[in-house]
């Protein structure tokens, strides 16, 4: 059996399987014992939480907690609202779609690890919505659909499923002549390294007229291990990209010093950060939720000026109309007919001249 079979076989889904990883809390028992929610994660990645700290980062991600009960912001129905789904444009569930040019493609809705923060989390982890996961059904309308360029193959995880169904996906939309790129959002490179086999080398490796993209979600540098350093080099090996989509989580990322070095650690493993999300407006995660601007402030203090460019992601929220940016222009203090008067991240000031169009 492939390791990474194993580790999903051997899941940490129950209270007993959990307290050979930590010493539970009374409020981390009373969550999962009461709380009608799906929760679990892979041996690996319960491996690597702090056994007696219940503020451990990892262990926020992955426990239930009582919060999730509260809701005073999370919009209700979210994922329909999100993902537009009712609309007048008819759609199989697979299909989710905010831009003209691209669209998600929904195609499982497991995963090795169930975060908490889940924006889907009324169809991956509290299961309230139920949508069909028809893989041909979804290419069809893909291929009727000759201004779809991009498609971004997530779910749940695409990974989890196995390399011929992953294989044929990929098969399917290249043989699509307007489809022009095949991304995958996956966690398993952080969650789930074992999952990047010499099997999915051979089906995601090559040079191809559409080629893949990976997106993974890391949001804290307890994450990053020589074995997901050896998943990133792999994939990159193969010819794929892999980028960083972050989320912005109260508690577990929003201080300047854990934001740097979550980035810095990032490039060190080859992994280049791309968006950091504010936490979505789902139901039952208001716990994880900062101010708007904390995103923005974060760049501010702890990266511009501080590491390398390449270690600076677009601070985003992503709505039911698109990504929209978040970042204020904290830069330019002054604009006179003459010139631009320009602040650095020491407070240092200069000016540029101010160019008629």
């Amino acid at each position: 059996m492939e390791e990474w079979i194993e580790q999903l076989r051997n899941s940490v889904s129950t209270l007993e399987k959990l307290k050979a990883y930590i010493s539970i809390t009374p409020e981390e028992e009373k969550a999962i014992t009461t709380l009608n929610t799906k929760w679990g994660t892979t041996p690996y990645f319960a491996s690597l939480m702090d056994p007696d700290d219940a503020t451990c980062p990892i262990r926020k991600q992955v426990i239930p907690s009582l919060k999730e009960k509260e809701n005073h912001y999370g919009i209700s129905d979210y994922l329909i609202w999100k993902e537009n789904r009712d609309t007048d444009e008819v759609r199989p569930d697979s299909i989710a779609r905010q831009y003209y040019d691209r669209i998600a493609f929904t195609v499982t809705d497991v995963c090795a690890n169930y975060c908490r923060h889940c924006f889907r989390k009324e169809l991956v982890v509290d299961r309230d919505l139920k949508l069909r996961m028809d893989v041909d059904e979804g290419i069809q309308w893909i291929s009727e659909h000759k201004e779809i360029r991009d498609v971004l193959v997530t779910g749940g995880d695409p990974f989890i499923l196995s390399d011929d169904k992953i294989e044929y996906i990929i098969a399917k939309l290249r043989e699509i002549p307007h489809i022009q790129m095949i991304r995958f959002g996956t966690r398993t490179p952080i969650v789930l390294p074992h999952r990047i086999t010499e099997g999915l080398k051979k089906v995601l490796k090559g040079y191809h007229r559409v080629p893949i993209w990976v997106n993974t979600q890391c949001n804290h540098p307890k994450e990053i291990t020589e074995r997901t350093a050896r998943a990133v080099y792999d994939l990159l090996s193969c010819g794929v990209n892999v980028g960083n989509q972050a989320v912005l989580l109260k508690g577990i990322n929003d201080d300047v010093e854990t934001f740097r070095t979550l980035h810095q650690k990032l490039l060190s493993v080859r992994i280049r950060p791309y968006y950091v999300f504010y936490c979505e407006p789902a139901p039952g995660i208001d716990h994880f939720r900062t101010s708007v601007e904390k995103g923005a402030e974060l760049i501010r203090d702890a990266l511009r000026g501080h590491t390398t460019g390449l270690a600076q992601p677009m601070y985003v929220i992503a709505t039911n109309i698109g990504k929209i940016p978040l970042m204020p222009d904290y830069y330019i203090m002054e604009k006179t007919e003459k010139e631009y008067r320009l602040k650095n991240y020491k407070g240092q000031y200069t000016t540029i001249p101010n160019i008629p169009e």
